[in-house]
């Protein structure tokens, strides 16, 4: 009796496909099997009726035994022809790519903080949902709850965040673009006091740090917050006015507070980069600046730091950032060959950025170099660079 044939489905987090497989029924027939995943819809996809699944009929069990009618009669299957995905064309490709109005971006903080800015400056009409930690705002994408985070990476005051760093290399989503944000710490309180009545301001201890000359000319204290925005909800929860905030103005727009003062930062060129994550990677272009980020270990050898980073000098490819990272689970290299027996050196990760896109044939050509003194390489995200003028 030969058995019935129905489409096998397995439904993981990315939608993908794969190429048919051949499977053999009773008689030894060659028969391809699909295998496609859809997190859209759980409904098997089947034939219409009047076509033949899989390019062949279906007989009924009955047909074996030799009650097959003169006629034969084909097994059909019906599904609502609406169900069917509709083909892009160059237009809905066009108009999709700027239409931001369903795109959930998770971030570190509460609303106002400078991280939620950043992602209303990449996606203005996005819906941003607060995360409590850096580590929740990746597990939100990866958990499909959103559909982008937005992650701080380096201040051009503070330096590299580096716990960032390391859950770049920890998690599995792509650098998708990046944000540079111009810092503006204002100096808040609640409705109706001057800055001269502040006696105490709470911030981070960043924030805190990059406005000690303006602070210390008020005479005010300063006392560390878990994050600007939370500093100026604690000010406005309180009501008290001797106690101030630094935060941005979007922070004091959303909890009733008033702007004592603009851009208190000692150094005005003070800028965040803000990297956006994803899922998915972007497909590397041509058509304008591009960035592409990598993270790699080196094999031991005299000389091989310089060599790593020599294959994009001799292409005329600009690095724009190189951060080490040690190696959490490997701190420590063992090198035997000194007078006195084994060396041990601290063995590094080394994130770089350079200014090329994947689809230029000089960065492919580099990467391929870079492999004979790695071991181990991973792209962290291809993505257009943000040009601030």
């Amino acid at each position: 009796m030969a058995l019935r044939c129905f489409p096998i489905w397995a439904c993981p987090q990315t939608a993908y496909y794969h190429y048919p497989l051949l499977g053999f029924d009773t008689k030894r027939r060659r028969i391809p099997l699909w295998e496609c995943s859809s997190s859209a819809s759980q409904r098997a996809i089947t034939a219409v009726g009047g076509d033949v699944p899989y390019g062949r009929e279906l007989k009924k069990p009955s047909d074996e035994m030799g009650l097959t009618p003169e006629r034969p009669q084909l097994e059909t299957f019906h599904r609502d022809l609406s169900m069917l995905p509709k083909p892009l064309t160059a237009n809905s490709l066009t108009s999709s790519a700027g239409d931001d109005s369903k795109v959930r971006i998770s971030f570190q903080g509460i609303p106002g903080a400078y991280s939620e800015t950043a992602a209303l400056k990449a996606y203005p009409n996005c819906e941003t949902v607060p995360c409590d930690q850096f580590e929740t705002a990746f597990q939100a994408v990866e958990l499909w709850l959103v559909d982008k985070a937005v992650l701080p990476i380096e201040n051009s005051v503070g330096g590299s965040i580096h716990r960032n760093y390391d859950l770049l290399l920890r998690h599995r989503l792509h650098i998708a673009q990046e944000v540079h944000l111009p810092v503006n710490h204002c100096l808040l309180g609640v409705p109706g006091v001057q800055k001269e009545d502040i006696k105490c301001v709470l911030s981070h201890p960043q924030a805190l740090d990059q406005c000690v000359n303006s602070l210390n000319e008020l005479g005010i204290q300063r006392v560390s917050a878990k994050d600007t925005a939370t500093a100026a909800q604690t000010v406005s929860s309180s009501g008290e006015r001797s106690i101030g905030a630094v935060a941005s103005v979007r922070a004091a727009n959303i909890y009733g507070l008033d702007i004592l003062a603009q851009n208190i930062q000692d150094d005005a060129n003070n800028v965040t980069r803000f990297l956006i994550l994803a899922r998915d990677p972007m497909i590397p272009r041509t058509d304008r600046p591009y960035k592409t980020s990598i993270v790699f270990s080196l094999e031991e050898g005299p000389g091989v730091l310089f060599k790593a980073l020599a294959v994009f000098a001799l292409r005329n490819i600009n690095l724009s950032k190189i951060e080490s990272r040690p190696q959490r689970r490997r701190p420590l290299r063992v090198v035997d060959g000194s007078n006195n027996g084994c060396a041990k050196y601290f063995d590094y990760l080394f994130y770089i950025d350079f200014e090329a896109s994947m689809a230029e044939t000089c960065a492919q050509h580099a990467l391929g170099h870079l492999q004979e003194f790695t071991s181990f390489i991973r792209i962290l995200g291809c993505y257009p660079m943000d040009l601030v003028s």
